[in-house]
């Protein structure tokens, strides 16, 4: 088969596609025909040396993807041959992720895709939208009736956060800082968008809301007044991207808000939090509630492109297709 790979950390320039051999899946795993893999910008950060440490041989880039069950092991029975699922973790703890004709992954890093629901759907959610999900307090009978601040809310997992919370019965608040990105929010379905690089940010939320119950936050260095500002007793602030600085934080305005503050980081999410999370998508996609950001397409050998624009903040949703 042919596969994206990298045998050692660096820039993009360290990605080739070569011919390996088609996995077989162990007695717990499945194998998955890709269609589409997704490129999020955890994979180029591994990728990079930046957050993981060189492979043993060679690592299939991506964890996200989309495909049909090819073949299942001995021990599984929820899955089955011709199956159309969506692929999340593929590459976390396993050389074989989606950037490649075949992966081959636990089963229940798989989850079933409705008739209705395209592949580039399924290759879109993993990562984003279980980390939104995640964000999001990972039960969404909690949500009906709050207020929720999503900043960055034309990036993938803002993008899924306003979808999910809105389909959870909350109001949305979402900062952008273009218009482009305004559109995209409100597609999404916001109540309210607003350009954090204009004037009244604070003033346009204030009269929107007076304070919001939970924020998902993508930059907490630079958006910590604002949320501390939004905050109520019993706020949560929820993080899920790390910055080039860690931001100093003001322990006492934290203390007098009464706010909680918490760090997301996918791989290391409890094993019932994330099944939660997993299950809130896997149901959200059912009920149509969920939809793709602009797709860019790209071919397998052009895998370094992808990744490259990607790290480069292009707007929308990159797709690999082996």
């Amino acid at each position: 088969m042919r596969a994206a790979i990298y045998r050692a950390t660096g820039d993009s320039g360290v990605l080739s596609v070569e011919e390996l051999p088609r996995p077989e899946p162990g007695p717990d795993q499945v194998r998955v025909r890709i269609t589409w893999s997704g490129v999020n910008p955890t994979d180029w950060k591994t990728r990079s040396g930046a957050t993981g440490a060189p492979p043993t041989d060679f690592q299939v880039a991506h964890q996200d993807g989309a495909g049909v069950v090819d073949a299942v092991g001995s021990e599984v029975t929820d899955r089955s041959p011709g199956q159309r699922v969506w692929v999340y973790l593929a590459a976390f703890g396993n050389r074989w992720g989606t950037a490649a004709e075949y992966c081959v992954v636990p089963s229940g890093h798989t989850v079933p895709l409705p008739d209705d629901a395209t592949d580039e759907l399924g290759a879109s959610l993993g990562v984003p939208a279980v980390t939104a999900a995640h964000c999001l307090g990972g039960v969404p009978e909690q949500l009906a009736e709050t207020t929720v601040l999503v900043a960055g809310g034309a990036g993938a997992v803002g993008h899924f956060a306003i979808e999910l919370a809105k389909h959870a019965g909350a109001r949305v608040v979402a900062t952008v800082s273009s218009p482009e990105k305004a559109e995209l929010a409100r597609a999404a379905g916001a109540d309210l968008v607003v350009n954090y690089r204009q004037p009244g940010l604070l003033e346009q939320v204030r009269e929107f809301a007076p304070a919001v119950d939970r924020v998902v936050e993508v930059a907490l260095g630079a958006n910590l007044e604002l949320d501390l500002a939004l905050c109520r007793p019993g706020t949560e602030i929820v993080t899920y991207a790390a910055e080039a600085d860690d931001p100093v934080l003001p322990t006492r305005r934290l203390m007098n808000a009464n706010a909680a503050l918490r760090f997301v980081l996918l791989y290391g999410v409890p094993a019932t939090e994330l099944t939660a999370a997993v299950a809130w998508v896997e149901r959200a996609v059912g009920a149509g509630a969920l939809t793709t950001l602009p797709l860019h397409r790209f071919p397998l050998d052009e895998v370094a492109a992808a990744q490259d624009a990607v790290e480069g903040g292009v707007v929308g949703k990159v797709l690999v297709a082996p």
